[in-house]
């Protein structure tokens, strides 16, 4: 392409939209944003400053620390893949941990580290265009102009075995009962929340992998970017 547009990739828990927007990104030689990622760094952060550990939940002493985060997205040589950097730390391992993955949808339903987050993406990574876009408000909420938006979806058991299969090979205990528990969980926690919720914006493409390859999916989303002509207003 000789043109540059933002791609955005919103979809449930475990749909496959980190893998397809990764080899997306890498094809087109495009900046991948990972906004899963950004917010299981700060429920890492969260974690690390003990604010789950009281009923009151400490969230005014803690959004302080959300005033200078720094997130950066770099290519790994040696694992291959994408690492998120939170203020200068490689956290890519520990936020994939069951840990933080049973705590990031609570930490996603506050509105304060929400606009925050939000306008971190915006202001660091919007500003220019050629990048891959992935989490669950990107086309309406974070980059609603954005050329191509994309909803992934898959069956609940499909995307339960997915993650079984990701935090094993990770070397975590776990059944398969439990992540799947805990991936309706974060479905009904991602689609009621009052703030961005989950939901497909009406001029998103949905695809269901429930039982396509991700050979096909790339070759669906590579027909839709080849048709897909930049805008030139400000995106954000």
């Amino acid at each position: 392409m000789n043109h540059k547009i933002i791609i955005a990739i919103d979809g449930y828990s475990s749909s496959g939209k980190s893998t397809l927007a990764k080899k997306i990104s890498k094809t087109l030689k495009y900046k991948y944003i990972d906004t899963g990622a950004m917010y299981r760094g700060v429920t890492l952060l969260a974690i690390r400053k003990n604010i789950f550990n009281s009923d009151l939940w400490n969230i005014k002493n803690f959004l302080p620390f959300l005033r200078n985060l720094n997130f950066k997205f770099i290519w790994n040589k040696k694992s291959k893949e994408i690492n998120i950097f939170l203020n200068g730390e490689n956290i890519q391992n520990e936020i994939r941990s069951l840990k933080v993955t049973e705590k990031v949808s609570l930490i996603a339903q506050i509105p304060e580290i929400r606009n925050q987050l939000t306008i971190i993406t915006q202001k660091e990574f919007g500003r220019k265009k050629g990048i891959v876009v992935d989490g669950r408000d990107i086309g309406n909420y974070i980059f609603p102009k954005s050329e191509l938006k994309i909803f992934m979806k898959g069956s609940v058991d499909n995307r339960s075995y997915r993650r079984y299969q990701e935090l094993r090979k990770k070397g975590e205990e776990t059944s398969y009962e439990k992540v799947k528990k805990n991936i309706i969980f974060r479905d009904n926690m991602d689609t009621s929340r009052k703030i961005s919720p989950l939901k497909k914006s009406k001029n998103s493409i949905e695809i269901d992998n429930t039982f396509i390859s991700m050979e096909k999916q790339l070759n669906i989303i590579f027909q839709l970017i080849s048709k897909t002509k930049p805008k030139n207003h400000i995106i954000i």
